[in-house]
């Protein structure tokens, strides 16, 4: 019989399960013998998470719970790939299954993945089939894609239908809650839990379900779920419910809290007070961000690309100063799928924001908080060294042998993080170069080496001079530095960015000590402005390695909170 950790609490965001085994009412592909509905990978290598690898690393995160003896387990929202009916059905009965099994009780909290508005709304996906070619498969009886296969199991439901099949991980009152309620009261029926919001033209109104609840699992351990999903109504005239309608909450998160629920602040302040009178320990959930995650190291990012996803969902300093004036003190949060610890102060109060990482994505991991006399220990656990599923090569590799590709490096990868980094490299090709990046830029850069891009940044005469300055700092040869392709590097960069100190032991010490040289030879800050030329761009986007390896370097895999006011890290 396991040893139970009561209380302890596993803490896993943006799993996008992709129900990999399900019936789309579309045959797929039959490898080994076994039925599987596989997302293709042309579409994988433009998305910052992955598909078909979900249901196997949700599986893989479930066993580690098990296998620690720790029973209760926070979902942060994007559960679901995309909220499709199908795959939200399935994932219940997965969580039913270890909860039966080994009774593991789940808090769930809705992303903007798995529930849209009050109605819902289509999906259209790219499955392959037996050959490896592309079918779309969609929700949308109007669909114009050709061949497409309609069914309504792809459709994401709203709220409150979009939660029925997740009923049962938190969001209704269970009888073995020591204590549960909502910000409108300890009622849980549907009705009694709407709000009202209007469209800046007051043309367009609506009265949305809030799903945000307070529970006590365990005896003194409150968990505060906030559901900081916010779907505005846009101005002018549309059918009822319809996605049209609404902003997409994607962006949205805290900034727009303050504005359209802004009831969710009071309640907050309402629980703080209750949890010190009381002796309760207050631990806070909501799928986006409270706190910046990257703690201002991707300025580069805004001067260089402009309004990224990154820069539209960075919280604004007057959520800082809302949540401290609650008494909020710590907050664990998921949608930008990156590894990161933040903090802020006034006077004696502290606001700890706990990024935790994605399931499908780098670096692939999640947390374990330990409420200790005074605070909590926080312990990361990466799934990095966890293989792969060895079918998805194969379907992979037909895919690309019918489109005329060769094979992607990540089919041959050892483990789930080499994949893993293998896919962002493959992003830096598919998705940032082409939709983010200048083309003057990507032209210059895409084939390059060091000794090309030092070419770029300096005058001929002294090109040789800076790569012997750079090996002697790094502790390559000169000409290993010169030979350093530039995508590596960008890939490297985006690696760090994401994972912060968990990117560290993948990343060789020469090349880490490389990355630094470089800042230090080339970089410049953002602050100073671009100019729009080549060089200036590359100043500005080497210099950002400083800012991401000062990150990374004063990052832990275990932090310990003190939630009365302070927070130390230790190793």
């Amino acid at each position: 019989m396991l040893k139970r950790s009561q209380a302890s609490i596993a803490v896993i965001a943006d799993a996008h399960f992709h129900d990999l085994e399900g019936d789309f009412d579309f045959p797929g592909m039959s490898i080994d013998g076994q039925r599987m509905m596989v997302r293709s990978w042309a579409e994988t290598r433009q998305s910052t998470r992955v598909f078909n690898e979900s249901a196997k690393a949700l599986s893989v995160a479930l066993d580690e719970v098990r296998d620690r003896g720790i029973r209760h387990v926070v979902l942060l929202g994007d559960y679901t790939d995309d909220g499709q009916r199908q795959t939200t059905a399935s994932l219940r009965r997965i969580l039913d299954r270890h909860a039966n099994a080994y009774g593991t009780a789940f808090y769930a909290l809705p992303g903007n993945h798995d529930i849209f508005g009050p109605t819902g709304r289509h999906h259209t996906k790219e499955f392959l089939d037996q050959d490896g070619a592309s079918v779309w498969v969609t929700s949308d009886p109007a669909s114009t894609a050709a061949g497409a296969i309609v069914t309504p199991r792809m459709y994401c439901e709203g709220y409150p239908t979009g939660l029925g099949p997740m009923a049962a991980c938190g969001y209704f009152r269970k009888p073995e809650y020591l204590h549960w309620e909502t910000p409108f009261g300890l009622s849980d029926d549907i009705e009694s839990r709407r709000y009202e919001v209007v469209s800046p033209d007051g043309s367009n109104r609506y009265s949305l379900m809030d799903a945000s609840y307070l529970v006590e699992p365990e005896p003194g351990i409150w968990l505060l779920m906030i559901d900081a999903n916010v779907f505005e109504p846009r101005d002018g005239t549309f059918v009822g419910g319809e996605e049209a309608a609404f902003v997409d909450s994607t962006a949205a998160g805290w900034n727009a809290m303050l504005r359209l629920k802004p009831f969710i602040v009071s309640w907050i302040t309402d629980v703080c007070a209750r949890a010190e009178a009381l002796g309760k320990t207050v631990l806070a959930f909501s799928h986006y961000p409270a706190l910046d995650p990257f703690d201002g190291a991707t300025g580069a990012e805004r001067v260089l690309f402009g309004e990224t996803n990154i820069a539209r969902r960075t919280p604004r300093q007057a959520v800082t100063d809302a949540l401290l004036g609650a008494g909020l003190t710590v907050h664990f949060s998921g949608h930008l799928h990156v590894e990161g610890v933040t903090r802020r102060t006034r006077g004696e109060r502290q606001l700890t924001n706990v990024a935790v990482p994605s399931l499908v994505a780098y670096p692939p991991a999640f947390k374990i908080i330990q409420p200790v006399n005074g605070g909590i220990v926080v312990d990361t656990v990466e799934l990095s060294a966890k293989t792969v599923d060895p079918r998805l090569a194969q379907a992979y590799r037909r895919e690309t042998e019918r489109l005329g590709e060769t094979d992607d490096a990540a089919f041959n990868a050892e483990d789930y993080g080499a994949f893993l980094r293998a896919h962002k490299l493959a992003l830096v090709r598919h998705r940032y170069f082409p939709k983010e990046w200048p083309q003057d830029v990507v032209s210059r850069v895409s084939g390059a080496t060091l000794s090309g891009i030092c070419a770029e940044l300096l005058d001929a005469d002294v090109v040789v001079q800076a790569l012997h300055a750079l090996a002697k700092k790094s502790g390559f040869s000169a000409e290993q530095v010169a030979a350093c392709r530039m995508i590596d590097v960008i890939a490297d960069w985006y690696c760090l960015r994401q994972a912060g100190h968990l990117a560290l032991p993948a990343i060789s010490p020469e090349r880490l000590r490389l990355y630094r040289a470089l800042s230090e030879r080339f970089g410049r800050e953002p602050d100073e402005g671009w100019d729009r030329s080549v060089a200036g761009f590359l100043s500005i986007f080497l210099g950002a390695f400083a800012a991401f390896l000062d990150r990374a370097e004063v990052g832990a895999r275990q932090i310990e909170i003190t939630l009365q006011r302070e927070a130390k890290e230790v190793v």
